[in-house]
């Protein structure tokens, strides 16, 4: 997993309310509202490079039959 720093955030009382409202929706704590947020936003933006899938399992001996 990676490193995580503390960062104070100054921000709106709507928009704090309406993310925590998300992130209740979300069953996400706020805190892991506003990286989510933060993290499709660059991702979207080209900012952070795309998650590459799990790679798949092996078959199992079963299918190979």
């Amino acid at each position: 997993m990676s490193e995580k720093k503390a960062y104070p955030l100054r921000i709106n009382a709507e928009v704090l309310a309406a993310a925590q409202r998300w992130a209740d929706d979300e069953l996400r704590s706020l805190n892991a509202q506003i990286e989510y947020v933060l993290r499709e936003a660059l991702r979207r933006n080209g900012r952070l490079p795309r998650q590459q899938p799990p790679p798949s399992p092996p078959p199992s001996p079963e299918e190979d039959a």
